[in-house]
């Protein structure tokens, strides 16, 4: 077995009583290893409390990351973004950090594979394992001659206090915000399933279903949607869900749909009643193996991305005038933050949590607001070097003195969701962290800017934005953007600017929400991170464009950025251009919106250079 560096442990850490009732259990079942994703039943990014099976067992909180228990060693993997999150959070567990770097796949299938002896069997909860996942750990596994047993939920029984399923109201998301009907919505799905010939399709996503029927909710932190599964055929809807949270007034409406609610249990059921011969659409992104095993052996699944994947992603003519005005009162919002934070700096005491309590008092005055769509992230100094970085009661900084700090905020609107980080200068900034500032700038500009042909994969656009640091000898260690949801999870695909292998799915299309958002981290000193959400829009057609139709970039993020910082020796014409161009925009927009402070705010912020 693989010699991990150690980790001593802590008796009074109450992980180590955890751990030790998953080995037992382990016994029980006569298995050597239990694999512990950070997953649940719809394959979800963010978890509601009863699927936080890794948290709880590791003490780990980031939102990524698996967990490995034996009866010798527990080891979690997890990306860059949390190295120095996990190293701290897993002091006197006895858990080691194995650092996933952005080049692996599947590590921990790997280390499996590599540290059990051959016979061993390895348990994992089925229901919380994606289709593709299990048959990469399975062909790992099997290889080295070790069984994988996915019937069997370890935290059913070691898990005494368990969380219960969610039961909060679901709501309709309201015209005109809701700019299509479900009618429409789902006769675009059915047109998707019938090009594959497809009879049935199976949709375990929550950001999907609540898309396709018009439905909000709050089974998951700061992820407006809900627990449940649907199952379409060509004439109607099998909405899975747990009782109660559907009114009989909504209910009824649905039916008009040709919706009917079943109780949540009972999809696996509803799976494995499919007559023998019928093709069902499954994307093996969002499926669990668990889900998947219901069906006969006879019925003949096409695995293939959601259609609702792509068609949400496109946002409408009218999405995105509900975006843009979602914009204005976010911008509006930030404005009024900055105008008090400007002004408290210089009287008091101000601490990351007093940013992140003001900030969001800011955003909930504003008209149409829902929620946040993360925890604000406010990091001064060495707490900006940490992407995920969440201030808390036991540990945050204040701002005082020189330095550099990072704000990375979002909310949701009945129109649209945000996200926006701005670094700015709080005292006197360095010429190094100039320099590290102009440079993500520079690689945001740089992309925000770009012409590039329709249907161009996204994961290629990605280096667009890391040229200009790779000039300076920079890097970071994660994606350059993300999609944004329409007033829904602050993250969705398929695009991404990231280093990811590029598949058909990522295609850019019009209607797109992207973020941008380049970074620098010094660990222990500062953290530079600048991002704008833009909006794939057609692009002017040249004379020149002899290969096809054209698309750029608008940016619909609408908040100054911060001149103070720039190193205005590494700026050329053209990107001082945009930057004047775009501050003229956000004057423009905004000041309709402000008055007192915030305008005097924004109006100094927003001066040419």
């Amino acid at each position: 077995m693989d010699k991990p560096p150690e980790n001593p442990i802590n008796p009074t850490n109450p992980v180590i009583a955890r751990l030790a009732r998953i080995r037992t259990a382990l016994q029980d079942h006569q298995a050597q290893a239990v694999l512990v994703p950070s997953s649940d039943p719809h394959l979800s990014e963010y978890l509601p409390g009863r699927w936080q099976t890794r948290q709880w067992a590791s003490g780990f909180t980031g939102s990524a990351g698996t967990l490995v228990v034996t009866q010798n060693c527990a080891v979690l993997f997890t990306d860059s973004r949390y190295w120095t999150q996990a190293h701290t959070q897993l002091q006197g567990s006895g858990i080691v950090l194995e650092k996933v770097t952005a080049s692996a796949t599947s590590p921990h299938n790997d280390w499996l594979a590599r540290n059990l002896p051959s016979g061993s069997c390895v348990l994992v909860d089925g229901q919380v394992l994606g289709l593709s996942a299990e048959k990469t750990l399975r062909v790992a596994l099997t290889a080295a001659n070790i069984t994988l047993r996915t019937d069997v939920d370890l935290f059913n029984t070691v898990w005494s206090a368990r969380p219960a399923l969610p039961q909060a109201a679901v709501l309709e998301h309201p015209q005109p915000f809701a700019t299509q009907t479900r009618a429409e919505k789902l006769a675009q799905v059915r047109a998707a399933m019938a090009q594959d010939g497809c009879t049935a399709h199976f949709i375990s996503a929550v950001d999907d279903i609540a898309w396709m029927l018009n439905l909000r909710g709050s089974d998951v932190p700061y992820n407006p949607v809900f627990l449940a599964h649907a199952l379409l055929s060509a004439e109607s809807v099998m909405l899975f869900i747990s009782p109660g949270k559907i009114s009989t007034d909504l209910a009824a409406r649905l039916s008009e749909d040709g919706i009917t609610v079943h109780d949540y249990a009972a999809a696996p059921q509803a799976l494995a009643a499919i007559a023998a011969g019928s093709r069902i659409l499954i994307d093996p992104r969002r499926v669990t193996f668990g889900l998947r095993q219901n069906l006969q052996a006879d019925v003949v699944t096409v695995e293939a991305t959601n259609p609702c994947t792509l068609l949400k992603s496109r946002k409408n003519g009218a999405q995105a005038d509900c975006i843009r005005q979602a914009m204005e009162e976010d911008g509006a919002a930030m404005c009024a933050f900055y105008a008090w934070f400007e002004q408290a700096l210089a009287t008091q005491t101000v601490t990351e949590l007093d940013v992140a309590e003001r900030l969001n008092a800011a955003r909930a005055r504003r008209k149409d607001f829902m929620g946040l769509s993360f925890p604000v992230i406010a990091g001064f100094n060495a707490n900006g070097a940490l992407p995920h970085y969440c201030a808390t009661e036991s540990a945050y900084a204040t701002i005082a003195g020189n330095g550099l700090l990072l704000i990375d905020s979002g909310g949701h609107y009945l129109g649209g969701t945000t996200d926006i980080t701005r670094t700015w200068a709080i005292g006197e900034t360095s010429d190094a962290q100039r320099r590290d500032y102009t440079a993500v700038l520079k690689g945001m500009l740089a992309l925000s800017r770009t012409r590039f042909p329709l249907g161009t994969l996204s994961p290629m656009l990605d280096a667009i934005a890391r040229a200009p640091l790779w000039a300076q000898g920079l890097d970071y260690g994660h994606g350059t953007g993300h999609g944004v949801g329409y007033y829904l999870n602050v993250h969705e695909g398929p695009q991404s600017f990231s280093q990811a292998t590029p598949e058909k799915h990522h295609a850019m299309q019009a209607g797109m929400l992207t973020s941008i958002e380049p970074g620098v981290y010094r660990e222990g000193q500062w953290g530079v991170r600048i991002e704008n959400l833009v909006l794939t829009v057609s692009a002017p057609t040249r004379e020149r464009d002899a290969f096809g139709p054209m698309l750029q970039f608008e940016t619909v993020t609408l908040c100054p950025i911060d001149l103070r910082c720039i190193e205005r020796s590494m700026l050329d014409a053209q990107e001082i251009a945009w930057l004047n161009a775009y501050h003229a925009q956000v004057r423009e927009r905004l000041r309709p919106l402000l008055n007192g402070a915030a305008l005097d705010w924004l109006l100094r912020r927003t001066a040419a250079i």
